[in-house]
């Protein structure tokens, strides 16, 4: 995950980097796969000029590959208060 941020960094975007839906341009996801278990990073490139990390999570949802709407809601809310930040 470390190596796709750093990417991101450099202007560029890792292959495992997709962007996240709903959440508008500039908001990407990487999933990785560890062993049973799968970890998340939601990182935005389009604030300013910066990188932000919004949220990482370990995946615990059973109920397929989506990503659990409480993470959702969480990702939302921090999304918003970086753009405000930002104005």
């Amino acid at each position: 995950m470390l190596t796709a941020l750093d990417i991101a960094a450099l202007g560029g975007k890792a292959d495992i980097a997709k962007p996240m839906k709903g959440l508008g341009p500039g908001v990407m996801e990487i999933a990785l796969a560890y062993r049973s278990d799968a970890y998340r990073v939601i990182y935005a490139v389009q604030i300013g000029d910066e990188i932000w990390v919004i949220h990482a999570f370990q995946k615990k949802s059973t109920k397929g590959i989506s990503t659990p709407q409480k993470e959702l809601d969480l990702i939302k809310a921090r999304l918003k208060r970086i753009k405000e930040m930002q104005s």
